[in-house]
């Protein structure tokens, strides 16, 4: 299958954001809220050095036990793991800026080491920038659901992508719920105390250990969940918080919004990824074969609608990287699909990708292929101290927090009826993501320290929301209503393609900087992209950044 993820060269001109605020920190509240007091509990050491594995020479590494249950705040703990990339001008340091790249499951330590110096350089002139992963991701303490990682990748790699037969629904619903209770099995425990709300509680006192007074923080897609958490809990604590990619949070938490749907479809992504795919396919026509190799072959929408069509019908084989068949049916091609809108860089390689199976699936040219073959948690923590089970980064880190963080009113039989629903609304993609969060019905997931609203912010802090008009992850028309719970938001539009700004706008980039050195944002201003559709480029940080959120499997949160 074609990459995702070259950058484009074109430089898209727009606006800098304009100066609107005072470049002071804002006063704290009279009074501070009561949730405030919630973190009473030793603050961590943190004995900062040198990290382990090559090419992380500039990065420092620490440990931190926090509470494993804040209701005990000095009884068992859980280890936290950190990243940092020290200020490169000492004599101008703020602090310390704290981010989170999504998921929720993402890890911050490795991406962050991934990434580098990936913002403006007087973000990294200013602050020591600190990754972690959160509770029950990666390094610390992670869910996980099976023996080890490769056990995980053999059970699910012949589940559908996308289910739609009958038949595949019901294989679907047999493996989520199989999932599920190794999940609690394994990791009971340890869901039992993944909240968000720990998650934000756990980031209080790491701000606390690096000696910070107020808290600067940048969150993308799932991250806008930690920083409305954070704010709820500690709004007199909050010195910038800037959010790029938005999730309404009660669409998450499902405690304002309706909530007789899964979280999938609360969200929204499925009518945002089908807008995306329609202005993937209608760019695609206008720029024309030269550059998009689908216009080459007929109208682009409908060259898409057969393909999609013939392999829900009859899946096809092409080479695998290593050389093996690879199998591509109806619901892996749409979930390419998704993960390829992501960036503004991956619409290129998607039409190569049609092009490729629109030729494979021509009735001449179809390929057979094989058919698919169809507390607990005290049990978890005694297989781990046993050496029977590991440690690994998997599908369980990213249900966690989803499962506990919200409510889930559906019985999984009803699932097949919701994605039927959701598919008529936003064709194939309503489909693909009405399937999230069917895991958490079929075990009563709960932590009892999780925040679920009301929403609405108290802290005084100006605040940066960022959202982009083609987003097929986190909805653009979620930007406006998460800026509106704070009582002093400025909103910044990057008009242009794929899911937050990660290295695809300078402008938002220089944006993100001045506000965190200056606490200086201009509401309503606007960003264009570096990088264009259908523009050749060679490879660059994007390549990083395209994978960052996207869902490895259909089912997965992928935020």
């Amino acid at each position: 299958m074609a990459a995702i993820g070259a950058a484009a060269l074109l430089v898209v001109a727009s606006p800098a954001i304009a100066s609107a605020a005072p470049a002071a920190d804002p006063a704290p509240p009279a009074a501070p809220a009561a949730t405030a007091a919630q973190v009473e509990a030793p603050v961590p050491d943190l004995a900062w050095g040198a990290c382990d594995g090559a090419g992380v020479e500039a990065f420092e590494c620490a440990l931190a036990e926090v509470p494993s249950d804040y209701d005990e705040p000095t009884g068992a703990t859980t280890t936290i793991a950190l990243t940092r990339l020290p200020a490169t001008d000492p004599s101008q340091r703020i602090g310390s800026l704290f981010l989170n790249f999504g998921g929720p499951g993402g890890p911050g330590v490795s991406t962050l080491q991934q990434l580098g110096a990936f913002l403006d350089p007087q973000v990294h002139a200013r602050f020591d920038v600190i990754g972690f992963d959160p509770r029950g991701v990666g390094l610390s303490d992670p869910v996980t659901c099976f023996p080890d990682a490769a056990s995980e990748q053999a059970f699910v790699a012949g589940s559908p992508a996308v289910p739609v037969t009958p038949e595949e629904e019901a294989e679907s619903i047999a493996l989520f719920g199989t999932t599920s209770l190794a999940c609690e099995t394994l990791s009971g425990n340890r869901i039992a105390s993944a909240s968000t709300a720990n998650v934000a509680r756990d980031m209080d006192l790491l701000r606390q250990a690096v000696g910070d007074e107020r808290l600067s923080y940048l969150g993308y897609s799932y991250g806008s969940i930690l920083g409305a958490t954070y704010g709820m809990l500690f709004p007199d604590r909050i010195r910038a918080l800037a959010i790029d990619g938005t999730l309404e949070p009660s669409r998450w938490s499902g405690t304002d919004a309706a909530v007789d749907a899964s979280v999938g479809v609360r969200v929204g992504q499925g009518v945002a990824a089908s807008e995306v795919f329609d202005e993937f396919l209608a760019l695609c026509a206008q720029v024309g074969p030269q550059s998009c190799s689908l216009a080459g072959i007929g109208d682009p929408r409908q060259v898409v609608e057969d393909v999609l069509a013939r392999l829900q019908q009859q899946p096809v084989e092409v080479p695998g990287p290593d050389g093996a068949p690879l199998t591509i049916d109806y619901g892996t091609a749409v979930a390419v699909a998704f993960t390829s809108l992501y960036s503004p860089a991956g619409f290129g390689p998607l039409a190569d990708t049609f092009a490729q199976l629109h030729a494979l699936t021509q009735p001449q040219q179809a390929m057979t292929t094989q058919q698919r073959g169809v507390s607990l948690g005290d049990v978890g923590d005694l297989l781990r101290r046993l050496g029977l089970i590991e440690d690994y980064s998997g599908i369980g880190s990213a249900l966690a927090s989803m499962c506990v963080d919200g409510q889930h009113p559906l019985q999984p039989w009803e699932y097949p009826a919701q994605a039927d629903a959701a598919d008529a609304e936003a064709p194939h993609f309503g489909r693909m993501r009405s399937w999230v969060g069917i895991q958490c019905e079929f075990v009563p997931f709960s932590d009892e320290d999780a925040y679920l609203g009301p929403w609405d912010q108290t802290t005084q802090a100006p605040v940066l929301v960022i959202g982009t008009r083609h987003d097929p992850a986190t909805p653009f028309d979620q930007t406006q209503p998460y800026a509106d719970r704070f009582d002093d938001a400025r909103v910044l539009t990057v008009e242009g393609y794929g899911h937050t700004t990660l290295g695809v706008s300078a402008c938002a980039n220089a944006a993100i900087a001045t506000y965190l050195t200056d606490l200086v944002a201009t509401d309503g201003a606007t960003c264009g992209q570096d990088v264009a559709p259908f523009q050749a480029a060679p490879a660059s940080l994007l390549d990083d950044v395209a994978s960052l959120h996207a869902p490895s499997q259909g089912f997965a949160p992928g935020l």
